[in-house]
């Protein structure tokens, strides 16, 4: 397994005209316990984000609701004016307390969430955008509406949801060009494998968060753990090969606080399964 190179996992252009190595970052982690408040070690979150662009990272994903804010405050201190990287930001999410989440889908919410993001971040225009959850109290149209506004403004340029069905996606696309979506999904975990198997179809970017969970398949003696052990891989490691292999529209973002933990998950856009091993995880859980 050789250099460490996002590249290695291939690319994909977001809303068709996008280009990113599928490889990306999930600034989520480099905030407080329980997503709240100042990183532990600041100078260390600084350190991976600006280490990014060293090892080939391009894409990077984060929200309004980490920190609150705090993600986004550190991702323009570290990295503004974003040479050659997109960064993608969402709102939608509204925070009490570590841990704690409350979806806001109100119209006005959502546009303040955009200008405040545009604020922070110190950019014109957003290159992604996605609604963190459909709020249930809201209208779902009146929610996708003002995203196709915003998007009309010129304040964002794509538009993505997170945690949705796909029914919801396709009420979306009514009103805008639906370039991503976010869900749940990892080796361990294939709740959404119905709205990635559209998302292939339609060529929509899949961004699967806590793409590193296994569950009961990171246990000694697993499938996995000797599939890493053959290719002198982590678990992890492996978790994003497999990831990558699945589909064309994948886009992985392992997210850390650590700049030599950012260094082995990037290892994992090197490994290359073999299609028997890629069936082996593929009938894992099932």
């Amino acid at each position: 397994m050789a250099s460490i190179n996002a590249a290695a996992s291939g690319t994909f252009r977001i809303g068709g005209d996008l280009e990113v190595n599928r490889l990306g970052f999930g600034a989520m982690r480099i905030t407080g316990d329980g997503i709240w408040g100042e990183p532990k070690d600041r100078n260390k979150a600084l350190a991976v984000l600006k280490k990014l662009p060293e090892v080939g990272v391009n894409f990077i994903d984060t929200a309004d609701s980490y920190g609150p804010y705090v993600s986004e405050d550190l991702i323009a201190e570290a990295l503004h004016p974003y040479k050659g990287l997109v960064v993608a930001t969402k709102s939608g999410l509204t925070r009490h307390g570590p841990n704690i989440w409350a979806p806001v889908g109100r119209p006005e919410y959502l546009r303040q969430g955009v200008l405040m993001s545009l604020r922070r971040l110190k950019i014109e225009r957003i290159d992604l955008w996605q609604l963190h959850r459909v709020d249930e109290k809201v209208p779902a149209d009146e929610q996708f509406d003002v995203i196709k506004q915003m998007q009309k403004e010129g304040l964002i340029r794509h538009a993505g949801l997170s945690e949705v069905s796909v029914e919801q996606i396709e009420a979306a696309q009514k009103f805008f060009k639906v370039a991503t979506v976010q869900n749940l999904y990892n080796l361990g975990n294939r709740q959404s494998e119905a709205v990635l198997d559209y998302c292939d179809k339609h060529d929509i970017g899949f961004i699967p968060w806590f793409p590193l969970a296994a569950g009961e398949l990171a246990k000694e003696g697993s499938v996995l753990s000797k599939i890493a052990q053959k290719l002198g891989a982590t678990n992890g490691q492996v978790a994003i090969a497999w990831l990558l292999e699945r589909s064309k529209v994948m886009l992985p973002i392992p997210g850390t606080g650590d700049p030599e933990h950012l260094e082995e998950n990037v290892k994992g856009a090197s490994v290359k399964l073999s299609k028997e091993d890629f069936e082996a995880l593929e009938h894992a859980v099932k």
